[in-house]
């Protein structure tokens, strides 16, 4: 991975996890803590070529379900 695309992914994670934490009425790293802790945020990484093509709304759900598949408790 070059560095623009290291600084593209990063941009996108922290748009995501903004926009995740606004969703649920969370701070930034209340929402980056639950990410990691059920699995959004390994989901974004190991998809981001797929997801970074949808809306961030789109995103959003899909992180919801995946968090809530392991374990997760918003939605």
């Amino acid at each position: 991975m070059n560095e623009q695309d290291f600084s593209n992914r990063i941009e996108y994670f922290v748009a995501c996890i903004g926009a995740f934490a606004e969703r649920y009425t969370l701070t930034n790293g209340q929402a980056y803590r639950y990410l990691k802790r059920f699995a959004g945020l390994d989901f974004l990484d190991e998809f981001y070529d797929i997801e970074h093509t949808f809306s961030i709304e789109e995103a959003i759900d899909d992180l919801t379900k995946i968090c809530q598949r392991n374990g997760g408790g918003l939605g």
